[in-house]
């Protein structure tokens, strides 16, 4: 018997930038032409019903006037959308295009295309550049940033994915003005979390600025995009693989997501997530980390939000129990919940854990509660 070594240690920059601004179209065109991704010609633009006319047709065309070869692929909008068979057609109308190695991939939308399109591309040929034009709060808020990347199941969300970093990611706040208030309001709840687990400031800024983010003040949605990136940035650059602090960026998520699906997705993840939030601090106050003071001011800026803080009557809460063990914070078949310490901070359990194990008892009796 021998053994022979395979030695493949290496050395990865997966560093990127992220812009903010306003109309940031020929901004995305110049820094390709100015070498972005190399000197790749052939560019797989990819969006969804909704955001086809708005914007990445601009995109498409500005494309092609510069010389580029390029082909828009389109998809129906919407959660429904995030599977494996819109992974599927994406690929296929990339391969009967002609597309292999030497392309990359343009993310022009919400959270859905974002996750999607990354997703196809950490995988295609191996692996191809990919850039995203976030134009939704959700998207500027959490899925255009970190590089997570998946697909839903009818069983669960996220569990099928990848991490994929892009290239850059342009944030282009004169977007959200086109975006209807419900879906303003889905990707306020990943804001407001983030100033849950890391800035008390920065939760008191949102909820005393909640009028100028509906009206998508420049100068107010200019700093919730920047302080999201550096929420977000602050915690992905110290665990970008999720194999512990991580964990916090999914607050409110294990009952979110959970409803999300329940629900067939009638709700906006956000609106999931905000359901999410106030049962997590529910449990946080159940376990001695928050006050009926904190419970009371999360439920309140997510109410000041117009997103919804108890569980639909259409929901079989009992069926939201069972739901919960598809999280995919789950170990050894236990349930386990990031919570919050106060607002603004996190709790860090034994062994840097950020994930609590609670009994699926205790994770009933929120449910019943909300």
């Amino acid at each position: 018997m021998s053994v022979f070594n395979v030695e493949l240690k290496k050395v990865v920059d997966d560093s990127y930038e992220i812009e903010v601004g306003h109309e940031l179209e020929q901004k995305l065109i110049d820094d390709i032409k100015a070498g972005l991704v190399g000197n790749i010609k052939k560019f797989a633009v990819v969006t969804d019903s909704n955001v086809k006319p708005l914007y990445a047709d601009k995109i498409f065309g500005m494309l092609k006037d510069n010389g580029y070869k390029c082909d828009l692929i389109v998809f129906p909008a919407g959660e429904t959308s995030k599977t494996r068979e819109t992974k599927e057609f994406i690929e296929d109308t990339m391969l009967e295009k002609g597309y292999r190695r030497d392309c990359c991939i343009i993310a022009v939308g919400g959270g859905v295309v974002t996750d999607i399109a990354g997703f196809v591309a950490g995988t295609y040929g191996r692996g191809v550049p990919f850039i995203n034009y976030a134009t939704t709060l959700l998207a500027a808020a959490d899925a255009s940033v970190g590089g997570k990347t998946a697909v839903d199941t009818p069983l669960a969300t996220n569990l099928i994915g990848l991490f994929n970093q892009p290239e850059k990611v342009y944030i282009d706040i004169s977007t959200w003005r086109t975006l209807p208030q419900r879906q303003l309001s889905s990707g306020l709840a990943e804001t407001i979390k983030h100033g849950c687990i890391a800035d008390r400031k920065f939760f008191d800024y949102i909820s005393e600025n909640m009028d100028r983010i509906f009206a998508v003040d420049d100068e107010v949605c200019e700093h919730i995009a920047h302080e999201n990136c550096k929420v977000k940035y602050q915690v992905v650059m110290k665990d970008e693989l999720e194999s512990g602090l991580r964990e916090i960026l999914n607050l409110g998520h294990t009952v979110g997501r959970a409803i999300e699906t329940v629900s067939g997705y009638k709700l906006l993840h956000g609106e999931a997530v905000s359901i999410g939030l106030v049962a997590e601090v529910k449990l946080a106050e159940k376990l001695g980390y928050c006050t009926a003071e904190d419970v009371k001011l999360v439920a309140e800026i997510l109410e000041k939000a117009k997103l919804p803080v108890a569980i639909p009557d259409y929901i079989d809460r009992e069926a939201l129990v069972k739901k919960l063990y598809t999280d995919k914070k789950v170990r050894d078949g236990k349930l386990r919940f990031v919570l919050q310490k106060g607002i603004g901070d996190i709790m860090e359990f034994d062994g840097g854990q950020y994930a609590l194990p609670v009994s699926e008892d205790t994770a009933r009796e929120i449910i019943m509660s909300i």
